[in-house]
């Protein structure tokens, strides 16, 4: 936000011609430095603000050139958590330099430069025998479905929310993920339900959300566990984000008193809404970690719930390896 306000020394306030056009001439400036050294979705955002346009109107006038792209893909493009690279994608990129009133090739030029380097390898990730109680039982799973342990892709962000029934029991949970990849080819997420004790893990339900498709899903009905297959649209490189949404329905299982989530990496935030249902009301609340599944709680805080809304939450800008949960007390 510019400043407001009498400055000693300045000629012209917000609002006056002087003003606007000093601020006029450091947008373009900035554009122009982005044009020339990048990154492709600073770039895009510099030239979209200087321009005024929202994204529905660029998205009209990318239509009425025959090309469609969703307000979404635009979206994810400025945040940088996509990258343009199919060839349909590469001719919106080429349209929105006309839309926009760029240089030709000023975009597509920060495009073909090489992604920035994606830093060092990631240390190799911990087995979910470390992080869940059920461990094993997820990782015969994996076998049988030749799937390596590592899927490859590390948080970047979490956002997870859980609704608890009326009788107490998990109902459903919600995922939104940001995730990197941190090697080539990888086009697919794994997720893995353990339910509370009781669980009927074959009435389990997996849903696609957002940017992903249900792949293959097998259950061990011992353990109470699923791991889904969620399949992405698009092969990932190796520094590559990507976007999705899925949940999870379950409702099987006996009176829940935690939910708690693992995590392999380190790095991340993580963000675990709780909300009760209102014929089942806790009497407290408290975050907790914890190392592995066997190990004392730590890092114990309690957590009360916002007003009228029944719901607790923790957020975690960035986690360790190892298990963040809340959990309660029925009284």
């Amino acid at each position: 936000m510019r400043p407001t306000g009498d400055t000693p020394g300045t000629s012209g306030t917000p609002g006056t011609p002087d003003a606007a056009d000093a601020a006029d001439a450091a947008d373009a400036a900035r554009l122009g430095q982005l044009l020339r050294g990048g990154p492709f979705h600073l770039a895009l955002r510099a030239a979209l603000a200087a321009r005024g346009l929202p994204l529905h109107r660029v998205q009209h006038r990318l239509a009425a050139r025959g090309i469609k792209l969703g307000v979404t893909s635009l979206s994810y493009w400025q945040q940088g958590a996509r990258r343009p690279r199919q060839r349909e994608s590469l001719r919106a990129v080429s349209a929105l330099e006309e839309i926009l009133e760029l240089p030709e090739g000023s975009l597509l030029r920060l495009l073909a430069d090489p992604d920035p380097a994606p830093g060092p390898a990631r240390p190799a990730a911990r087995p979910y025998r470390t992080l869940m109680s059920v461990g094993a039982a997820v990782e015969r799973l994996l076998a049988a479905m030749e799937l390596p342990a590592d899927g490859g892709l590390h948080s970047v962000g979490h956002h997870e929310r859980v609704r608890i029934g009326p009788a107490g029991e998990l109902r459903t949970r919600e995922s939104q993920q940001i995730v990197r990849a941190h090697r080539d080819g990888v086009d697919r997420y794994l997720a893995v339900h353990h339910g509370d004790p009781g669980c009927d893990a074959t009435r389990v339900e997996v849903t696609a959300y957002e940017n992903c498709r249900t792949g293959r899903v097998r259950c061990h009905p011992e353990a109470g566990v699923v791991v889904a297959e969620l399949l992405f649209d698009a092969r990932l490189r190796r520094g590559d984000t990507y976007v999705f949404g899925y949940g999870i329905e379950d409702g099987t299982g006996a009176r829940s008193t935690e939910y708690v989530r693992g995590f392999s990496y380190a790095g991340g935030q993580y963000m675990l809404q709780v909300r009760f249902d209102e014929a089942a009301l806790p009497v407290r609340c408290h975050r907790f970690a914890r190392v592995s599944p066997g190990a004392p709680r730590r890092s114990l805080c309690d957590l009360t719930p916002s007003g009228g809304h029944r719901a607790v939450h923790l957020v975690e800008q960035a986690v360790r390896p190892g298990i963040l949960g809340i959990a309660w007390d029925w009284g």
